[in-house]
């Protein structure tokens, strides 16, 4: 999938209303950017938004489904990305509050995050 393909810039308007989208290819897929918050991907014309323990509930609840992919080993491995439920994909009213679930979970792990260390010359 590439950031200009037809399901990537409709994810893109879904977004919109919460800040300025922006689509990035990586590892086959598609990483979806909010005011340069990582909050989504795109995999398989699916989109996974990032959740953590505080909002994985909501989306089991709705009956959404992990991001999984197959190691080279043959292991099956999850991330903290669930699937948006069907309905938030028909306009951007109805993807807010999963949007904003993803951007809450995004913002705790980058706060998370220890600082780099500069470099000094």
């Amino acid at each position: 999938m590439r950031a200009t393909d037809p399901f990537a810039l409709h994810c893109l308007e879904l977004l919109a209303p919460l800040g300025r989208p922006r689509a990035k290819a990586m590892f086959g897929g598609v990483g979806l950017y909010v005011d340069d918050l990582f909050i989504a991907l795109l995999a398989d014309d699916r989109l996974y938004l990032k959740t953590n323990a505080q909002t994985q509930t909501a989306f089991e609840a709705a009956g959404c489904e992990p991001f999984r992919y197959t190691m080279k080993d043959g292991r099956e491995m999850t991330m903290g990305y669930w699937t948006a439920p069907d309905e938030a994909l028909e306009s951007p009213e109805a993807m807010r509050p999963w949007a904003r679930r993803a951007m809450e979970a995004a913002l705790i792990a980058a706060n998370a995050k220890p600082a780099r260390p500069r470099r000094t010359r």
